[in-house]
């Protein structure tokens, strides 16, 4: 999914962790809502500007890196996020900038997990997660009326995990779809960003969620996978669905 700083983001407050403490790490288009046990907002953002600098140096060089909508091959020396991004992107069918949030919000995650036990990294409706309790992530699904009804229930046991969304009617990402919100849950958070943008694409209607989701079914790596249309929800693999209220 596409980084973008100009979506309403009330949907950030919708990850339980009110026991955590907040803060924002803001870096160009990058805009991370971080909640760790402990106030790690200056580690976050030299690690943001790090991430950064390693992506735009690549792009300098390979700028089809950004336009192409299909996967691209890259040398074995290019930085690990650009790797990370560009397997990702084979694996979903998708341009490798498919995966550039929830990529970002991983390795800045992993490496905070260095200075506490609990992470939680939020990008543009991407997750990077590694709980120590049972924790819920709230659906937010735009003018869908399940929007702030259901949500995910995460188990620390299967964190560190990526949960990312994508939307046909919300934000302003590349989509060729049109459904509500598209969730896919993976251990790798470029995967399931990627992966979240190709499924989306196949959904113009409630009726193409079997569909949709069986095509999610054949990406490797992939745990789980929701799709919400209007008043449709489909759900595949290792994912519990809760009533929520936020």
């Amino acid at each position: 999914m596409k980084e973008d700083t100009y979506q309403p983001r009330t949907y950030r407050h919708w990850i339980e962790g009110k026991d955590l403490i907040p803060f924002n790490v803001t870096v160009k288009e990058t805009d991370l809502y971080i909640r760790a046990a402990v106030n790690l907002q200056k580690k976050a953002r030299r690690l943001v500007v790090k991430y950064r600098e390693q992506l735009e140096g690549y792009i300098n060089r390979s700028p089809a890196f950004v336009t192409s909508l299909e996967p691209l091959p890259v040398p074995e020396n290019a930085p690990a996020i650009v790797g990370q991004m560009a397997e990702a992107a084979q694996k979903a069918g998708v341009g490798p900038m498919a995966a550039v949030a929830g990529a970002i919000a991983e390795c800045v995650g992993r490496e905070l997990l260095e200075f506490s036990p609990e992470i939680i990294v939020e990008n543009g409706g991407d997750i990077f997660i590694k709980t120590i309790r049972k924790r819920t992530v709230g659906v937010y699904a735009g003018d869908s009326p399940l929007t702030g009804k259901i949500g995910l229930e995460i188990n620390a046991q299967d964190t560190p995990l990526g949960i990312c969304t994508s939307s046909g009617t919300v934000g302003h990402s590349l989509s060729h779809g049109r459904s509500d919100a598209v969730i896919v849950v993976s251990a790798s958070t470029a995967l399931a960003d990627a992966a979240a943008t190709a499924i989306g694409n196949m959904v113009k209607q409630p009726g193409d969620i079997d569909a949709a989701i069986e095509f999610g079914r054949g990406i490797d790596g992939l745990k789980g996978i929701v799709i919400v249309a209007g008043k449709s929800v489909g759900a595949w693999g290792d994912v519990k669905l809760c009533e929520t209220s936020v």
